[in-house]
C-alpha cells in the first residue's frame, strides 16, 4: 500500500536539498528525541529512530524521522506501531542495520516484559523499508535482570564479515556477542564477551549506549554515562578503542594516564549530552548526532532533543571541539544531490 504522506515528504525534502543551506545552528531537532540512531538508507536519505515518547499528543514506540541533509528533519512515523507479545512498555535505545544482501532492514530495540520476574528484553524487528513497519521476530534475542539488557547495537565488522551485538547498561560492563547470518539469533558456540566494565572515571560508573565505528584500522567505541536523565543528570560521551572488534578496549583516560575519557559533556546551554551515533557525510566527514537536555527555559521541556556535530580526530583519537555540543553556526554537512543507492 503507498503511503502517499511519505512520499510527498520524500519529495519535498529532495527538491529542498537543491536549495540547501550551507550553515546550521544546534538543535536540529527541538522536540524530543532520545537515543538518536541515524543511518543512510538504500535510497540515500538518512533516517533517524529513537526512543519510545509522546509528541504534540501522539504516542509512539519508536520514533522514525526522515532528513536529506542531515540537518532538517521531520518525523514521519512509528517505526514499531505494533508492540511485541514479549514487551508491554519502555521501547528503547533502537538501532537500526541495512543487509544490502537480503534487501531489508533490521530494528534491535530494548523493551520491558510484562512478566515481573524478567527485566528488559532486546529484540529484532524486520523490515524492507526504512520507515517501517518493522515486524518483530516473535521472542526477544535476549533477555537479562533489571535493566542489564538494553542500548542494542549491530554491527557487521568490515575486516572479516562478521556480524555482532553490543549492549549493555545497568552498571555492568558493555558486552558483545557475534551474531548468525540470520541477524535474530547468536552464534552457538559465542559468548557474551565484556568489552568495557565501568569505574571511576568521571561519568563512568555506569557505561552504555555503545556505539562502535570503524576507522583506519580502529575499532572506536563511543559510549555514554552515568545518569541520563532527571534533575541529577550527569551524562556524557566517552571514548576507548581497540585494534579488535571483540577488544581490549583501552580508554582514553589510560592512554592519557588521567581520570576521564570524556569527548563530549555539558555546557552552559546543553545538559548531558549523550547516546550518540556516527554517521559519514559524502565528503569523508564524520559526524556525531545525540540527544542533550536544553537549559534554555524555552526548549527545557522539549525534554532530550538532536544535536548534530563534526568530529575531528588527532594522534588517532576523535574529539569534538570545546569537548562540548557546538553553540554557534556551523558549515552543514557535505550531502550529495540524488545520491540514491
Amino acid at each position: 500500500m503507498i503511503n502517499y504522506a511519505t512520499l510527498l515528504k520524500l519529495l519535498l525534502l529532495t527538491l529542498s536539498q537543491a536549495y540547501a543551506q550551507s550553515t546550521y545552528t544546534n538543535p536540529v531537532h527541538n522536540a524530543d528525541f532520545a537515543d538518536p540512531t541515524v543511518i543512510r538508507g538504500h535510497d540515500g536519505l538518512f533516517y533517524a529512530y529513537a526512543t519510545n515518547t509522546s509528541v504534540d499528543n501522539k504516542f509512539y514506540n519508536i520514533q522514525v524521522a526522515l532528513s536529506s541533509d542531515l540537518i532538517n528533519w521531520e518525523v514521519i512515523g512509528d517505526a514499531l506501531p505494533q508492540k511485541p507479545a514479549w514487551a508491554a512498555s519502555d521501547f528503547w535505545a533502537p538501532h537500526v542495520l541495512y543487509d544490502e544482501g537480503e534487501r531489508r532492514y533490521y530494528l534491535y530495540y530494548s523493551g520491558e516484559s510484562p512478566d515481573d520476574k524478567v527485566g528488559k528484553c532486546i529484540g529484532v524487528a524486520i523490515s524492507e523499508r526504512p520507515t517501517g513497519p518493522f515486524i518483530d521476530t516473535g521472542s526477544p534475542l535476549i533477555s537479562g535482570e533489571g535493566f542489564t539488557t538494553i542500548d542494542p547495537m549491530a554491527f557487521d565488522d568490515p575486516a572479516t564479515g562478521r556480524k555482532y551485538l553490543f549492549w549493555g547498561s545497568g552498571h555492568e560492563p558493555i558486552k558483545v556477542r557475534e551474531l548468525n547470518d540470520d541477524r535474530i539469533s547468536f552464534k552457538p558456540a559465542s559468548t557474551a564477551t565484556h568489552v568495557l566494565p565501568p569505574n571511576k572515571d568521571d561519568y563512568s560508573k555506569l557505561v552504555e549506549g555503545a556505539w562502535v565505528h570503524y576507522r583506519e584500522g580502529y575499532y572506536y567505541l563511543f559510549y555514554s554515562g552515568d545518569n541520563c536523565c532527571g534533575d541529577k543528570a550527569h551524562y556524557a560521551v566517552m571514548i576507548a578503542r581497540s585494534k579488535n572488534v571483540e577488544g581490549p578496549f583501552e580508554r582514553l583516560s589510560e592512554e592519557r594516564k588521567s581520570n576521564s575519557s570524556t569527548i563530549l559533556a555539558k555546557n552552559k546551554y546543553w545538559l548531558a549530552p549523550g547516546h550518540n551515533s556516527v554517521v559519514t557525510d559524502d565528503a569523508g566527514q564524520d559526524w556525531i548526532v545525540y540527544h542533550a537536555i536544553a537549559l534554555d527555559p524555552a526548549l527545557r521541556s522539549a525534554g532530550r532533543i538532536m544535536l548534530v556535530d563534526p568530529i575531528r580526530y588527532k594522534n588517532g583519537w576523535p574529539y569534538l571541539e570545546n569537548n562540548s555540543p557546538s553553540v554557534v553556526e556551523r558549515s552543514t554537512p557535505s550531502v550529495k544531490k540524488n545520491n540514491s543507492k
